[in-house]
């Protein structure tokens, strides 16, 4: 009952998390588990309790913990600096295994002293103080977000997002291979345990408990030097070195101590490799889609892990565990020659910082209705013959942000009459996803489309055009075009513009170009 949860609403949290504001949703899901956390406790204290109750609770806290975790995971690099993201990345997940080692320990001391009731209440407080912590937090973004994308539009923005950015689709790839292989640990490590090692039931938590020591220990101690020394690439297949040795030691180890010490081990490996893919996408994320990248990120990572603990399973069921456990080593060894053409040593030169278009003027007689569309723009070059090369490789990167940030179709054509003018004509939903293109720009993007810009060789630059479909209109629906003329005896709309399409084109800057 609490993972289900994280299936049904992990992408639909991620999708709000980048349409709403991130505080404020973060205070809102604490809010909800510190109400179901204390219904508990109200609940248990009129004996009204029974397991139907309690599985409901657990489902419904659930929920809260699923939309939480996306946007948890977006804000922690609008809370620190891009140079401090990879140690708040790791702390974070620091956090997460001292409270997986404490929290158990925790509740069993507050359960001999008290009522489990007590421990519901406490429960509810802490959610609460989590609220009061996060009021006093003040995000830094200059950049107001205009409410244009609605529910379904977030979802769709997000698949595209994946198609068209090839660093996001590497870093996808590297967790999902890392999270296919890494299961093994949880999904045989216990039968390891029970039925090889002889523990008991009670004894087989010390085994998680030396994991999760091993992973604190590899935070604070491995974590920083292994940075300071080697690549982020580099260290993920070290780290994933050390994994197929802990695989090969979980095949051949069965003394109970030295099986402590191998669980040890896997907490190392298994921190430092995922603390690092992790910062990779942080890095390979822009801030509008975060909660969604995120979002996608948690669910593919979870779903390889479901599927890698099912066919790891069934093999130990079928084959052995050594068996096994021998292949896991031997195919995590070869899948790391993946790790070559698909290297996260990028992501540390990106710059996705936000670099929104200072004007949202575009040279037309009346501005659309937000949902009016689609959109047409078209823009012509004219290329000195010597950079037509090197315009053609500038605009493969263009496409690709053209189509990541709105467009769902995009094309250059090359006049015949007059070589080396090309125009670009892309393709828009509504008037709202155009203006939404504007904001979506990253520093990184607006370096490629200035370089294209400046390459035209007319003094006035290249031209600008917007178009707005009227099919509607023409087959006899409401007026779509702003240009058509009103009723009669109402006025227009919104006042023409004293400015020629020509003039307007002059008088802008590169930035401020579609």
């Amino acid at each position: 009952m609490a993972a289900l949860p994280f299936f049904l609403f992990t992408l639909p949290a991620g999708a709000i998390a980048d349409m709403v504001d991130r505080r404020r949703l973060l205070c809102g899901m604490n809010l909800w588990l510190a109400f179901w956390a204390g219904g508990l406790a109200l609940l248990g204290m009129a004996h009204l309790l029974n397991p139907y109750i309690v599985l409901g609770s657990v489902f419904l806290l659930g929920v809260g913990f699923a939309f939480n975790a996306p946007v948890y995971s977006a804000v922690i690099p609008e809370v620190v600096s891009k140079e401090e993201l990879a140690s708040a990345v790791t702390l974070g997940g620091l956090q997460l295994n001292v409270a997986a080692i404490a929290g158990p320990a925790l509740a069993a001391l507050l359960l001999h002293h008290f009522n489990p009731n007590i421990v519901f209440g406490l429960n509810s407080i802490g959610f609460l103080l989590v609220i009061v912590a996060l009021l006093g937090w003040r995000p830094n973004d200059g950049h107001p977000k205009p409410q244009l994308e609605n529910f379904f539009e977030s979802f769709v923005s997000a698949i595209r997002y994946i198609r068209y950015a090839p660093g996001i689709q590497v870093v996808l790839a590297r967790n999902v291979l890392f999270a296919f292989f890494i299961s093994i640990i949880p999904a045989l490590l216990p039968v390891v345990g029970l039925k090889d090692a002889g523990l008991n039931s009670s004894d087989l938590g010390l085994l998680f408990t030396s994991m999760g020591i091993g992973s604190a220990v590899g935070v604070i101690v491995l974590i920083p030097q292994a940075r300071a020394r080697f690549s982020p690439n580099v260290v993920t297949v070290l780290a994933s070195l050390l994994l197929s040795v802990v695989f090969l030691f979980m095949a051949v180890v069965r003394e109970v101590h030295l099986l402590l010490g191998v669980a040890a081990l896997a907490g190392v490996a298994w921190t430092t490799a995922g603390a690092e893919l992790w910062v990779a996408g942080q890095r390979a994320m822009p801030s509008w889609a975060r909660g969604r990248m995120n979002a996608t990120h948690i669910m593919l990572a979870q779903g390889a892990m479901a599927l890698g603990a099912f066919l790891w399973g069934g093999s130990a069921e079928i084959l052995g565990i050594r068996f096994t456990l021998f292949a896991a080593a031997a195919l995590f060894l070869a899948s790391l020659i993946l790790a070559l053409p698909l290297s996260i040593d990028f992501t540390g030169h990106l710059n996705l910082e936000p670099a929104p278009l200072t004007s949202q003027y575009h040279a037309m007689l009346h501005e659309p209705a937000p949902s009016d569309g689609p959109v047409t723009i078209t823009i012509e070059f004219q290329i000195d013959p010597k950079d037509r090369e090197k315009f053609l490789t500038y605009m493969r990167e263009v496409r690709l942000m053209h189509m990541r940030n709105g467009a769902f179709s995009w094309r250059l054509d090359e006049d015949m009459a007059n070589c080396h003018r090309f125009r670009l004509e892309m393709h828009v939903a509504s008037w709202s996803e155009h203006l939404l293109q504007h904001e979506r720009y990253t520093k990184g993007e607006q370096k490629y489309w200035e370089k294209v810009w400046k390459m035209d060789t007319r003094s006035e630059g290249p031209e600008v055009r917007h178009y707005l479909s009227i099919n509607k209109e023409l087959m006899g629906g409401r007026r779509i075009s702003p240009c058509a003329p009103p009723p009669a005896g109402r006025p227009l709309e919104m006042p023409i513009q004293e400015l020629t399409q020509q003039d307007a084109v002059r008088q802008r800057e590169p930035e401020e170009v579609t």
